[in-house]
């Protein structure tokens, strides 16, 4: 029997215009609401990463996060 989707936790969540416009799109092509796109993101985190890009990813945007807050 499949486990019941339920959404327990909401949160106020800042996000930049880019990575809003790519949740929206991931979650259109999906055919899920942002929510349910951002929960599947998060249960399967392992597994829809790669860790050597991800790792990366997070320097180059921590490197630019300061002038980005500007």
């Amino acid at each position: 029997m499949p486990k019941r989707f339920r959404l327990t936790r909401r949160f106020p969540v800042a996000m930049t215009e880019e990575g809003y416009r790519r949740l929206k799109r991931f979650a259109g092509e999906a055919g899920l609401d942002e929510g349910e796109a951002l929960s599947f993101l998060f249960e399967h985190f392992d597994s829809v990463t790669h860790h050597d890009n991800l790792a990366h990813r997070l320097r180059l945007f921590n490197a630019d996060l300061e002038a980005r807050k500007k």
